[in-house]
């Protein structure tokens, strides 16, 4: 099946080099072998230029690595990587991976390209790798978006309100965007090219021993980064976790989740595989399904939506709408029912046993569930001195722990709990009329179950 135009974009409209060796294709955002618009394109383009694919990826490490990326999250991507690379040699598709930055080794090789493709990512540092290489390659640049289902720009023009705001263009949009991706062959292969690389993938352990990072939060047991694990966790949530998704899903302790989003973080499948499966699905209903893809498209482009859209989503003062940071800033002083330091929290050392375990399941494996996150950010607020604390607090210990921190989710969610996508509520002590939520909401699961469920992931983890 035909790449839909709209993820297609070009940003070097020039012919592609005549003495090009290759097509080029920057592997860095869709860290996958398959079902992957850019990598198809960029087999399209080589196939009518006579042309071998050769994929590079380029690795940021010490000082200059990922901001708040880790041993845990480093792991993950590399185990991705390797599995990304044996996918990629059985189709004749080149592999480099270098200890540089993505825009740096683009550039590089890029110097014998006929053409470069490029993949998107929507944060910050990404738009600025794509700026640095547009500015610095000279031959054509064809961008293609494979990280969503609807691209951010056809979706919506401007910043969305609210969840609200955004699903009616999403629902009258998406149908044609949720088609399957046919595989293309390369017509010439890539094992003659003589490019240097400088990292063996195939042994993610020891390239994770070799690098130079922060190794106090480790890699976790729960979860083995590539698309191979992805589609294997995918294939059993469908067949067993599925039906009952739309009215389980709030439940932490009924095991009602698919655990995509470390892999589509990484990149390690489509959002477009998952959208058919769950469609094709024999188990579950029609709410399940609904349910399901409005997480998977709705709730996950908003957040794209709300950081291609806000320069500074990090930043209190610029993410968080003007009237939830008034009326924040009315409270400010209000005296906080419990205080805590960020050590005490990070260690889940709070006066609250269902907090704790909800800080202890994110810090020793990496995830923690949706209705456990919104009260655990929450609880941040109303524990913190300042607002501004809070939201640093909280998007600190989001990023460093969750193996999908760092994400258009994770900026977004946090400033969700500050007021982002909301309205004013009733005005309470220390929130304002940002929206409050009290231990009540445990009452909806089984809160007790759900302690339970952390201490066996807890000690499989060793």
């Amino acid at each position: 099946m035909a790449i839909q135009g709209e993820r297609i974009r070009v940003l070097n409209d020039v012919a592609p080099r005549a003495d090009g060796t290759y097509v080029l294709y920057l592997l860095q955002q869709a860290n996958r072998a398959t079902f992957n618009p850019a990598l198809e394109l960029a087999i399209e383009e080589a196939n009518r230029l006579d042309l071998p694919v050769v994929a590079c990826f380029g690795l940021l490490d010490g000082a200059s690595g990922f901001p708040e990326a880790n041993a845990r999250h480093y792991a993950f991507l590399l185990q991705g990587l390797a599995d990304a690379k044996a996918g990629l040699d059985k189709r004749g598709i080149g592999f480099v991976m270098r200890k540089a930055s993505p825009a740096r080794i683009a550039i590089d090789l890029a110097a014998d390209a006929a053409l470069l493709v490029l993949d998107r990512g929507y944060l910050a540092i990404q738009q600025g790798w794509y700026r640095e290489i547009t500015a610095a390659v000279k031959t054509r640049i064809v961008q293609v978006e494979g990280d969503v289902v609807v691209p951010v720009e056809t979706a919506s023009k401007k910043h969305e309100f609210a969840a609200r705001t955004l699903r009616p263009k999403l629902n009258r949009l998406w149908d044609p965007f949720i088609a399957g991706l046919t595989p293309r062959k390369p017509k010439r292969k890539a094992a003659g090219l003589k490019l240097k690389g400088e990292i063996d993938i195939s042994d993610p352990e020891a390239v994770l021993a070799g690098m130079t990072l922060d190794r106090v939060v480790g890699p976790v047991k729960r979860f083995v980064g590539g698309e191979t694990q992805a589609r294997k966790r995918l294939k059993a949530f469908l067949k067993d976790g599925f039906a009952g998704y739309g009215a389980g899903r709030n439940r932490p302790e009924a095991s009602a989740a698919s655990h995509m989003s470390p892999y589509l973080h990484f990149g390690q499948i489509s959002p477009v595989e998952i959208a058919l499966a769950v469609r094709a699905a024999k188990a579950g209903d029609a709410d399940d399904r609904g349910a399901y893809l409005e997480e998977l498209i709705v709730r996950r482009e908003l957040a794209m939506n709300h950081v291609f859209y806000t320069e500074g989503y990090d930043d209190y003062g610029k993410a968080v709408p003007d009237w939830a940071r008034k009326t924040l800033a009315a409270h400010a002083k209000d005296k906080r029912p419990q205080a805590y330091s960020e050590d005490q929290l990070a260690a889940g050392e709070t006066h609250d046993l269902y907090w704790n375990a909800a800080m202890r399941e994110m810090r020793e494996t990496g995830y923690m569930h949706n209705q456990l996150r919104m009260y655990w950010g929450k609880k941040i607020l109303e524990w913190s001195p300042t607002p501004e604390e809070g939201f640093a607090r909280t998007l600190r210990l989001n990023n460093r722990y969750f193996l999908d921190g760092r994400d258009a989710n994770s900026f977004t969610n946090v400033a969700w709990v500050y007021g982002l996508h909301d309205r004013p509520w009733q005005n309470r002590p220390v929130f304002g009329t940002v929206r409050y939520q009290s231990e009540n909401s445990l009452k909806k699961f089984d809160a007790k179950g759900y302690v339970r469920a952390v201490e066996r992931l807890c000690a499989a983890e060793g």
